[in-house]
């Protein structure tokens, strides 16, 4: 069983910062490759930032250069650092994780979080 937890999710006022942490567990972590959604109320659920097995990074356009994503293999944990927050930065953020299949004829799998809640208010 592969299990996604987030953690870190809250109210912060604009220009405000916070930081998310997702660990996982019933996967060998440093395998996967890892990212951030979100979902803001009446939009589809969009790409924050991407994190690979091997460190490679992307970013949406509207946080580059306000988030950054990260991990520590040892630890199991995925974290997205959120700095000059906005109003429009509120929505549900979810931890995903996808897990190499292990062979080439194999799927690769992917795992959701529950979800935390950002929102960014005065």
């Amino acid at each position: 069983q592969v299990t996604l937890v987030e953690s870190g999710g809250g109210l912060v006022q604009p220009g405000g910062s916070l930081r998310l942490s997702c660990t996982t567990s019933g996967t060998i972590f440093k395998f996967n490759d890892m990212a951030w959604y979100r979902q803001a109320p009446g939009k589809e659920r969009q790409l924050v930032a991407s994190i690979t097995s091997g460190g490679r990074l992307n970013y949406a356009d509207s946080v580059k250069g306000r988030f950054t994503i990260s991990r520590d293999n040892a630890k199991n944990t995925v974290f997205l650092q959120m700095n000059s927050l906005t109003p429009e930065d509120t929505a549900v953020y979810y931890c995903f994780c996808r897990r190499p299949p292990p062979t080439i004829e194999a799927s690769a799998r992917d795992y959701w979080g529950q979800g935390t809640q950002v929102t960014v208010s005065s």
